[in-house]
């Protein structure tokens, strides 16, 4: 067996699942630039380095578990009034969690070695799903990786305001690190 082989369960005691986005527009100075935290989620993962294909990646997200953790750019710091306000907007209007609550991603395909691998997979968010590519590693037990998300292919309108000179760029970087400390 490689090292991290066998069946994991993650969430937030083990890792972290981070949403990065960036504003664009004629106002995007007045804006920030958001790193949020998904605080509830859960992964079902199956290891098996020296054969990667027989590994497999399941995780379900909570959708009302978005909280906003740094604010970067911008005028003036963003304050707890405004984490509240992007809260309720991710809430209400981006993601439309009283309809749909949860997310969820399931691996198809997986290449590469422990050290360098992609995740091809179906991500469904507010029930539409679509491909999404992930990319990783895998070290002493510890993953790593990204995956760019464009937000229009899920048909979610990008947030703007200040009558659309501030806009959220489509593409959001979805970012998570954990520990394979967890074995089932």
């Amino acid at each position: 067996m490689g090292v991290g082989d066998g069946i994991y369960t993650l969430g937030p005691a083990s890792g972290q699942l981070q949403v990065k986005t960036t504003r664009t527009g004629l106002g995007a100075r007045a804006g920030h630039d958001l790193t949020i935290e998904v605080t509830r989620w859960n992964a079902d993962v199956i290891v098996d380095a020296a054969q990667l294909s027989a590994s497999s990646v399941t995780v379900e997200v909570d959708a009302d578990s978005f909280e906003v953790r740094e604010g970067s750019g911008g005028i003036k710091p963003l304050t707890d009034s405004d984490r509240a306000q992007i809260k309720t907007t991710i809430q209400q209007k981006v993601l439309r969690t009283g309809l749909h609550p949860t997310m969820t991603f399931r691996s198809k395909r997986i290449e590469g070695t422990a050290e360098s691998f992609t995740v091809e997979g179906d991500l469904t968010i507010a029930d539409v799903t679509q491909p999404v590519t992930v990319h990783g590693q895998l070290a002493d037990r510890h993953v790593q990786g990204s995956a760019t998300i464009v937000q229009t292919r899920w048909g979610i309108r990008p947030y703007t305001g200040f009558f659309g000179a501030l806009k959220l760029s489509d593409e959001v970087r979805v970012e998570f690190s954990a520990d394979l400390t967890s074995a089932a």
